[in-house]
This record gives C-alpha cells, structure tokens and sequence, in this order.
C-alpha cells in the first residue's frame, strides 16, 4: 500500500462538508491509497455519511468509530494504528485537495528521495475548486536535506500538518503520535515530528482547499480552548525533554514555547473572549516564566516578536494589572474607531 491518508471527523454533516472532503479523497488520481476516516463520537449523522462511503468505495474507505469523543489528536492516533500505507497523509474533514495532490506530492518524494513533503494551501470561503487566496506553507530555505540549521528552522515554523506527506517507517521507529483530549494537537506535534525527518521537499503549488467557516476552531476562543494551547505546547516541551532535543536545540524550543504558550495565547485571549479573567493573564506571565524565565533575552523573540508586542508584555513584567486595564481600553478605543 503506497499511501493512507488519515480523516479524524466530528460532526462535519452540516452544509455538504463532510462529502465535499471526501469526494475529493475519493477520486484522487492515484490508484494504490486508502482512506481512514475516524468518527470521534460524532452526535450528527457523520458516522452514517462516513458508512455510504465505505459501502460504495469497499477496500478504499475503511471507517472507524471512537465510543468517546478524543479530540482531533485521539482520532489521527487511531487512524495510524490501522495505516497500512509507506507514506501517510492527514487531512482535516472540512477541507478539500485537488485530484492529483497525493500524486503530485508521490512523485515529488519518488524523483527527489524525501521523506517529508508538503505544498502551499488556498483560503476559501465556499466549497469551490477555484484558487482562494494563496498562503505559503514553509519556505524553500527550509527544504532539502535537513541539516541542524535547516531543522532549526523547522522547529520555529514547521507549517501544517496536514498539507504534508510523511514516510511512515520514521513515524513508526521514533513512537511519534499526538496529544488526545485537547485543541491544538498540531502544535506540539509539527515542530516535534520535523526533527525526526531528514530530506523534506516542497510542490510549488496552492493543492490543498482550507476552508474558513465560522465552526472553524480557529474562529472559536474561549479560555478552554487557549487552555488546549497551553496544554499543547507543554506537552511538546516534556517531550523534547525526554527526547534529548532540548539540549540540541533549545533556543528553538524556548522561542516556539514562548511564542504559543504566552504570546499569541495572551492576545488571542484577551481580543477574542467576551470577559477575560485578569487572573488568567496573570497565570499566562507566571506559566511561560517558569519554564523560561529568560525568555525575552531569546533571539529569535527580539528579532521575530512585534515591537508593540515586547513593549506590551514588558509593561506585564511590571504590572499585571496595569497590563490588563491598559491594553483592554486600548482594544475598547479601536473599536469603537471602526
């Protein structure tokens, strides 16, 4: 089996998305693949879709149910459990791929002798097939052999997962899997994953439809979901520890740590939650110095972090209350501005 490509689904019923993904899986131009598709305890019909197509495609579409809902992470762990395929490919169940996008990320590994490969991905609004707005996921500097610079590199942004094919023999030796029961499983195990990959390469092309809907986690904050992001990237600094990739590179880490944790968490939270809780920021500063007390010594965070970004939390560093009152009326005056 040349190729498994990984659906976690949960309730994906509504508005035609579900089938939307899956027609697209189904008729890849490829021939020797399979599709996993796991249903995480769906409450909607997604479970009975995902059925129709394991009964019109038999051998292709192979289901499987969760009795407990897992989370994304829990579902792409369960998938690789029944992956047969040399090669594994993850993708989201409201989003879409062109016809040829395993084909043309094969042949890419084929010519090339990767064991990592990716492509760019394009931002719609409906289900089309039509190129939305183009984001380029991993830069060429990053492709290639993967030396220390180069995973480095990786580390700091290693791109979405699921615009990749991984060769699974590496996934299988070095025990790599996601975090369960939380949001934001790609964000531990992305940067994770890329340090155990040695030739990645890119198609120069827009293959993959991520389509922007308002049930869309990243549209949704709440304090939980930014918990989820804590509690991601925790996970990913317990196994770089117990992996031996802190010492190698632990400026990398400490930066990517940082930035997740604290960073985009803390302004996330208090732009998208309704009442945020000044106690909650205060546990953000307390949480990411603990880990890393020096982290706004970091190279990367003075060369990569907003200027308004380090002023902001530095004036955190000397009050939290200050902080907190100070930014939410400088968020009161842009809005009521627009």
């Amino acid at each position: 089996m040349k190729l498994s490509v990984i659906v976690p689904v949960y309730n994906m019923a509504a508005g035609g998305k579900l089938e939307y993904c899956m027609d697209s899986l189904v008729g890849q131009t490829i021939q020797d693949y399979e599709i996993i598709a796991v249903d995480d305890a769906s409450t909607d019909t997604s479970l009975e879709i995902l059925r129709s197509y394991e009964k019109r495609y038999p051998g292709k579409v192979k289901v499987f149910a969760c009795p407990v809902n897992r989370r994304q992470g829990g579902a792409k762990n369960e998938g690789l459990k029944h992956a047969r395929g040399e090669w594994i490919g993850f993708i989201d169940s409201d989003d879409w791929v062109t016809a040829d996008y395993y084909e043309k990320l094969l042949a890419k590994a084929d010519r090339t002798g990767a064991d990592m490969v990716g492509c760019d991905y394009s931002l719609v609004t409906e289900h089309t097939m039509e190129t939305g707005t183009v984001v380029e996921n991993n830069t060429l500097d990053q492709t290639g052999i993967l030396d220390e610079e180069k995973h480095k590199k990786l580390i700091l942004r290693p791109g979405s997962m699921v615009i990749k094919i991984y060769r699974h023999s590496v996934i299988r030796e070095n025990h790599l899997e996601f975090p369960e029961g939380i949001f934001y499983e790609d964000n531990c195990a992305a940067p994770l994953w890329s340090a155990y990959f040695t030739h990645f390469q890119r198609v120069e092309e827009p293959l993959y439809f991520y389509y922007q809907h308002d049930t869309s986690t990243v549209h949704r904050i709440s304090e939980a979901r930014c918990r989820d992001r804590m509690r991601a990237e925790e996970i990913f600094l317990e196994e770089c520890g117990k992996r031996g990739l802190l010492d190698r590179y632990r400026k990398e880490i400490e930066y990517r740590f940082s930035e997740l944790y604290y960073v985009i968490t803390l302004f996330s939270y208090l732009q998208g939650v309704k009442h945020p809780r000044l106690s909650f920021v205060r546990e953000l500063r307390e949480g990411v110095r603990k880990h890393f007390p020096d982290f706004q010594e970091n190279e990367y965070y003075r060369e990569r972090t907003g200027r308004e970004e380090q002023e902001l939390m530095a004036m955190q560093e000397r009050s939290d209350v200050k902080f907190y009152f100070y930014y939410r009326f400088k968020l009161f005056v842009r809005r009521c501005r627009k």
